[in-house]
Parts: structure tokens; sequence; C-alpha cells
């Protein structure tokens, strides 16, 4: 599997596609939008990488995440901001405790999953807002090893979830009920099919299959369930100090990367060789 540059979208500025400080999070509906979570603000392209809308949230933004009704959830310090499709405010979770700082965000069987990077646990709540279970704990360090300060994860299409364990250098797949099935990932210095350096891999997605990004330096893979490196999918188009590079995958394939010191989402897609 290979994969080819096909866009550069956002990047630093002031523009109405542009972000002036910070490229935290991105994520895409099943229609191909894409939401980027920047500063204090969501901002919304369509598929052709075009600005579409652009709302302000109350704190900066650490995660953003559409749930199949159209919400718009946003991880932010100590709450989690809901929007309509057109960004208007719907309701605040507000939780000092389950929720110090939420950098990922996802959904399953109804149910809200929201990463608490200061508690190192993913927290399970209903969707009234009202916890069920913390997955990522049930462990003798009691959460999950994430010294990038970023807690990320993936849900797939039968609700399991994979979640980055970059003190580990691996990915591991959870239960909603918190009950861990398994893992991806083994420690290597030169191999790309491994995780090098301190703490990788620091950010993941899933679709068909499970995309990673790494720090120092900075790339972007794809492995099967299995574990199987399938494609080092870029590494030299990031700047050499990036970090917790957001990534999320379209409906067609594509896969998008936010490069946290450039400001921009790179998009790639999938060539036939």
């Amino acid at each position: 599997m290979h994969y080819r540059q096909v866009a550069v979208i956002g990047g630093k500025g002031a523009g109405p596609g542009q972000f002036s400080a910070s490229l935290r999070s991105i994520a895409v509906d099943p229609a191909g939008n894409l939401y980027a979570a920047n500063d204090s603000q969501i901002t919304v392209f369509d598929e052709a990488g075009r600005p579409r809308r652009r709302w302000s949230t109350s704190q900066p933004v650490h995660s953003v995440a559409v749930a199949g009704d159209g919400a718009v959830y946003t991880g932010q310090i100590r709450q989690i901001e809901i929007f309509d499709r057109a960004g208007k405010l719907v309701r605040t979770w507000r939780d000092d405790t389950l929720a110090g700082r939420v950098t990922a965000i996802g959904f399953v069987d109804g149910d809200v999953l929201a990463g608490d990077a200061t508690g190192r646990a993913i927290r399970r709540f209903d969707s009234n807002g009202r916890f069920r279970n913390n997955i990522g704990t049930d462990n003798p360090l009691n959460g999950l090893l994430i010294p990038n300060g970023v807690l990320d994860f993936g849900v797939d299409a039968h609700g399991i979830i994979h979640a980055a364990n970059p003190g580990k250098h691996r990915v591991e797949r959870y239960t909603p009920a918190g009950e861990l099935l398994g893992h991806i990932g083994r420690f290597h210095g030169t191999d790309p099919a491994g995780f090098g350096g301190c703490c990788n891999p620091t950010n993941v997605a899933v679709r068909d299959r499970i995309y990673v990004t790494e720090k120092a330096g900075p790339r972007a893979k794809v492995y099967n369930f299995s574990g199987e490196l399938e494609a080092v999918i870029a590494a030299g188009v990031f700047n050499a100090n990036c970090k917790n590079m957001s990534v999320a995958v379209d409906r067609r394939g594509r896969v998008y990367v936010g490069d946290t010191v450039k400001l921009a989402i790179f998009v790639f897609e999938p060539v036939a060789i």
C-alpha cells in the first residue's frame, strides 16, 4: 500500500481557513466534512477543503468529534461543550474530576467516550453525561502511559476501542466495559514497523485499518488489525518538532494529519500499485 499527498488545508495565518495559534484535533463526519479544533474555535471545511463555518468555544479546544446525529462534541479543560451542526451551543457537561483535560472524544453504543489526559483514562458516559466506567485504568499504573500529555483513541465498527499507549509503544484494544483484549506494536528504534523513542505512537484513528502518528521524528503510518505495518503514509512533510499530530480518515480512505507547528492539515490518499 502506498499513499500520495493530495492537498494541504489551513496553515498559519489570520485568513478564514487558517489557524493563528494552535491545531490540536481534527475529525471527519460521514459526509466528508472536516472539523478542526484550533485555538478557541471550531473550523469546518467541506470535502474539497474549502472553509464553510467557524464558531467560538468558551475555552481552548483540545479535541473534536462528530456524533451520528451531527452534534459536534468539543473537549476542553474540565468540560465538554456540545454544538449543533450550525455551531449553536446545545449543552455543556462539566466535571472537575473526570474531565481534567479532554484530548479525545468518541462514541460507542449510544455512549460518549472522553479521553482524560489528566486522569490518564478514557471515561465512558451515557448520552446524558452520567458516568458509567473507566477504560485503561485496570493495570498496576492505574492508567495509560502518556508522557506527551495527550490521550488519544479510536473506535472501530464493532465498538472496540483502540487506545494509544505511547509509554508502552503500542495500541491497546478495550471493550466499552474496560476489558483489555490485546494490543499491537512493539519497541524498535530503526524498524518502521516498530515504535521508537520514549513514547510512540502519540495519536490513533480507526476505520478499515489502524492509523497512527508519531513524534521525533514525526510520521504517519497504517497497520492492519493484526498489527502488521501496511505503509508509512508520510514522514518528511511534517515539521520536525511536531508531536501529538491528530489523525482522521474519511469514507474514501483519505488520511488527514494535523501538523502542530505548521498549523496545516496534510491530506493523503491511497494509490494502487
